[in-house]
C-alpha cells in the first residue's frame, strides 16, 4: 500500500510508547496552551485537518490516533474488552501528554474520541482543565435511551459488538463499501462531499486492515460492557465532571439537543449547535471554529 497523504504539513510526527506498551502515533503543532484532539469512528486523527491550522494559532495541538485506529498499535482484544475500554484509551492519552510535558491540558473529542475525553476528565480531573465532547451523549445514557428508532439509525452499536468474528467477517468482505456507507449515512448531505479525498484515503485504509477492524469492534464491545458499567458506577457514586464543558452537537444527527443528558454529568456546562451532520469539523469547519475558539481562549487561563 502506498503511503497515506499527509494532511498536516509542518506538524511534527511522533510515536510514543505508553506504560501499557502500546505505541501511539500522533501529530503535534502550534503554540500556546495544550489541546488534545481525539477522533472517532470510522476515522483517524485526520478528522481535524480543516480546522487544525487555525487552532494552531491559539493552542499547542496534540492529535493522536487512538489505540487500534490509524497508525497506532492495535493490541489484541481480551475476554472482558478492557483493552479497548475508554479508560484504557484515556490512559494512553494521558501518557502521551505527560511524555510531551503537558501535566494539565484541554481536550476535545469527536464520537468515540468524545467518550475517551469525558472518561479522561472523570478519571483524571487534575489533568483535564476543559472538555469538549463533540456530537455524543454519555455511553450509559445511550443505552438507557435506546428505542426502536435508535436501533435502526444506530445499528452499528449492536452490530460491531456482536461476538468475534461475525462483524469482522462481514466488514472484511467489502471494507471500502462499509466505510463509505457509514460516512455517507451520517453526513448531512448523505454523500462523501464533506470529506477531502486525502482524508477518505485514511478512512478507507482503516477498515481494510483486519487487525484494525477487530480493534474497532472491540471498541464497541467495550461500549456495550465495561464502559457502560463504569458510567453507571460513577453516576451511582455521585461523581461528576467538574471542569468547564462545552458540548458541540450537529443540527442533523442527534435527535434534539444532548444538553439534558449532559446536565446529569457536568457541573459547569455549556453547549452549541453547528449546522452539520455528524462530522462537524469536516462538514462545517467555520462554525465549528467559531464555537470552539472562544471557549478554548477563555479556559486557557486555567493552564
Amino acid at each position: 500500500m502506498s503511503p497515506l497523504p499527509d494532511l498536516y504539513p509542518g506538524f511534527a510526527e511522533r510515536r510514543i510508547k505508553t506504560a501499557a506498551d502500546v505505541e501511539i502515533y500522533l501529530r503535534t503543532g502550534g503554540s500556546g496552551p495544550p489541546l488534545l484532539l481525539l477522533h472517532g469512528y470510522p476515522q483517524t486523527h485526520v478528522i481535524w485537518h480543516k480546522i487544525a491550522p487555525e487552532l494552531a494559532r491559539h493552542c499547542t495541538l496534540v492529535i493522536p490516533d487512538l489505540r487500534g485506529y490509524g497508525a497506532s498499535a492495535a493490541p489484541p482484544g481480551d475476554a472482558e474488552h478492557v483493552t479497548y475500554s475508554k479508560r484504557a484509551m484515556g490512559e494512553d492519552c494521558l501518557a502521551v501528554m505527560r511524555a510531551l510535558g503537558h501535566r494539565r491540558f484541554m481536550v476535545a473529542g469527536h464520537d468515540r474520541g468524545g467518550r475517551v475525553a469525558y472518561r479522561l476528565a472523570l478519571d483524571h480531573p487534575e489533568a483535564v482543565t476543559a472538555l469538549v465532547p463533540v456530537d455524543i451523549i454519555p455511553t450509559g445514557e445511550v443505552w438507557r435511551r435506546a428505542s426502536a428508532e435508535w436501533a435502526i439509525k444506530t445499528y452499528h452499536w449492536s452490530f460491531l459488538a456482536q461476538p468475534h468474528p461475525l462483524p469482522e467477517t462481514l466488514i472484511g468482505k467489502d471494507p471500502v463499501y462499509y466505510a463509505e456507507h457509514t460516512l455517507k449515512s451520517w453526513a448531512k448531505a448523505r454523500d462523501l462531499s464533506p470529506f477531502a479525498p486525502e482524508a477518505l484515503a485514511h478512512y478507507r485504509a482503516l477498515l481494510q486492515d483486519p487487525a484494525r477492524v477487530h480493534a474497532v469492534c472491540e471498541d464497541y464491545h467495550a461500549g456495550a460492557g465495561i464502559d457502560r458499567r463504569l458510567d453507571d458506577a460513577d453516576l451511582a457514586a455521585g461523581r461528576r465532571i467538574g471542569c468547564p464543558t462545552l458540548v458541540l452537537y450537529a443540527s442533523d444527527y442527534l435527535a434534539g439537543s444532548p444538553l439534558d443528558a449532559w446536565r446529569t454529568w457536568c457541573t459547569n456546562l455549556d453547549g452549541a449547535a453547528v449546522a452539520s451532520g455528524h462530522f462537524l469539523a469536516e462538514e462545517n469547519p467555520k462554525d465549528t471554529l467559531d464555537a470552539l475558539i472562544p471557549f478554548l481562549t477563555a479556559n486557557a487561563r486555567a493552564l
